[in-house]
């Protein structure tokens, strides 16, 4: 008998649209998770919009996150058992009760983390992880600008960064924002409402990274501050596609503008990223030196509301459907 699930799908009119699918079975390298909590991500909204297609192959069923139990396994050729308590990256898939993941992509819950916060860790702690430390390859004492750092993964990024020995620059939208990022390890901030944060950072000392969700007019001003041989990883459009590059600035300071998107990454690289989380996030969940950063869990039935919510920025860190 063919079992069915809830899900959640982009409408024709760029609405969340539930649909019942059929149950996926997992493959011989992948578990079956049973969903508790579904972790909400901008990316989201962009393919609700039409603007961001899953990758080739991948399910259409929104959602890039999620944590839950494991209830199935495509092969007992690996540590997880059924029963654990698991969050995971995905493709897609994970706006459902049940997906099957690749088991490389999924982690079992940091020690002290309860199961709702968990849903919010891993795509935002991929995204900081992968674009500062593995792209940008910071180093310790090395300047950090991170824009819309009252985001999941502003957030995340302030937090490693002051457990890594990386000073930080904020800017955001509000004061309450701000002093979200302040609490959180930033040096200082710039409240974005003001105008070009370039003075505010050039008399910080400027930045040799910078983490930019934004683009548009910010890529000229983030060339101004940034640093001889400094990194520009730009990672979102908020502030549109065009931007003005000055190519003799680029040239005499030797600065890298890098184009990042995480859910295209194939699995190679997205098992390398939970591997290093493993390694070197989890263990300051567990010693309580980060925390998750999670702004509401709201029922899934909710879904519309919560969408309003991230597309209005209404929102400081990660939103969490519970099912």
């Amino acid at each position: 008998m063919t079992t069915h699930m809830r899900t959640i799908v982009a409408s024709s009119d760029a609405q969340p649209q539930w649909e019942h699918r059929e149950q996926p079975q997992p493959g011989p390298d992948e578990v079956l998770i049973k969903v508790a909590y579904s972790g909400m991500n901008r990316a989201d909204l962009m393919q609700l919009a039409g603007h961001y297609p899953p990758p080739p192959g991948a399910s259409d069923i929104l959602g890039l996150e999620v944590s839950g139990t494991v209830v199935a396994l495509g092969s007992t050729e690996h540590q997880l058992q059924l029963g654990d308590k698991v969050c995971a990256l995905l493709d897609s898939g994970g706006y459902a009760e049940y997906v099957a993941v690749p088991v490389n992509q999924v982690l079992p819950i940091p020690q002290g983390v309860d199961l709702s916060a968990a849903a919010g860790i891993c795509e935002v702690f991929a995204t900081a992880w992968y674009n500062i430390y593995d792209i940008a390859a910071t180093q310790p004492g090395e300047r950090i600008l991170i824009h819309a750092a009252a985001s999941g993964v502003g957030q995340a990024v302030l937090q490693l960064a002051k457990q890594r020995g990386n000073p930080t620059f904020a800017t955001a939208g509000s004061d309450d924002k701000l002093a979200l990022a302040m609490a959180l390890g930033a040096e200082q901030t710039w409240n974005r409402q003001q105008g070009s944060f370039v003075e505010a950072v050039t008399s910080w000392g400027g930045a040799d990274v910078i983490l930019d969700p934004v683009a548009g007019e910010y890529i000229a001003w983030n060339q101004q501050v940034l640093r001889q041989d400094g990194r520009l990883v730009v990672i979102g459009l908020m502030g549109g596609r065009a931007a003005e590059l000055d190519a003799g600035r680029l040239l005499i300071k030797r600065q890298r503008i890098i184009g990042s998107t995480l859910r295209s990454q194939p699995n190679t690289i997205k098992a390398r990223i939970m591997a290093d989380l493993y390694t070197h996030v989890w263990p300051l969940f567990e010693q309580q030196k980060i925390t998750p950063n999670i702004d509401d869990v709201l029922p899934v039935t909710d879904v519309a509301e919560a969408f309003e919510r991230l597309r209005n920025n209404a929102n400081a860190g990660k939103l969490v459907l519970v099912w």
